[in-house]
């Protein structure tokens, strides 16, 4: 990695602030001003002027005026956002909950979190948000989910598989399983390689 790269890269995660700020703006498809974000993240107002300025400095974010308003969105061109959104992805939220209680939650093979649903954008009917193989207990992920669901004001597609049903609909290439494989993906848990590799 271009050491120049990677101290943008590392410069991102050294202020609270600034971590709830990417929380907020990769992990959401909107346009935000700074009071917006103040109300949300429950900081105060300098801090964040401050930090959005950094984040805008380093390419991640971009700013755009809106009569005497400045709106914040996330730059998903940054050359580390795929790592970043990961990265967010997996220490915020609902994907930071199930690898926590993945103990509580069962035993999982796999968990895995659609890229579109995790950006922030609303996914159809037939667009499955989150993933999970193995054999989970399935109150406490609905109370994960519900929780989750209640934050983003948005419902949660999600499926669960045992590790046999998933191998088999691998296997006979179902047409479900084919287009979640198909899709940008963040994996929670589990081996993202072996997750998608198709038997001959």
């Amino acid at each position: 990695m271009h050491k120049d790269m990677e101290r943008k890269l590392l410069a991102l995660f050294t202020s609270r602030v600034r971590i709830k700020i990417l929380g907020l703006l990769l992990l959401s498809d909107k346009e935000l001003y700074v009071r917006q974000i103040c109300r949300i993240i429950g900081e105060e107002i300098n801090a964040v002027r401050r930090e959005l300025g950094r984040l805008v400095a380093v390419g991640l974010l971009k700013s755009k005026q809106r009569g005497n308003r400045l709106f914040y969105k996330a730059r998903k061109e940054f050359v580390f956002y795929p790592e970043i959104i990961r990265l967010v992805a997996k220490t915020t939220r609902l994907g930071k909950r199930i690898i926590e209680r993945r103990e509580e939650l069962g035993s999982i093979k796999y968990a895995m979190m659609a890229l579109p649903f995790v950006e922030g954008r609303v996914a159809s009917e037939r667009q499955v948000d989150l993933l999970i193989v193995g054999r989970v207990k399935l109150r406490l992920l609905e109370e994960l989910i519900q929780t989750a669901e209640k934050e983003d004001g948005r419902q949660i597609n999600y499926s669960v598989m045992t590790v046999e049903e998933f191998n088999f609909r691998k296997k006979r290439r179902d047409s479900f399983v084919l287009k979640i494989l198909s899709q940008p993906q963040i994996m929670l848990i589990g081996d993202e390689q072996s997750f998608n590799l198709m038997s001959p």
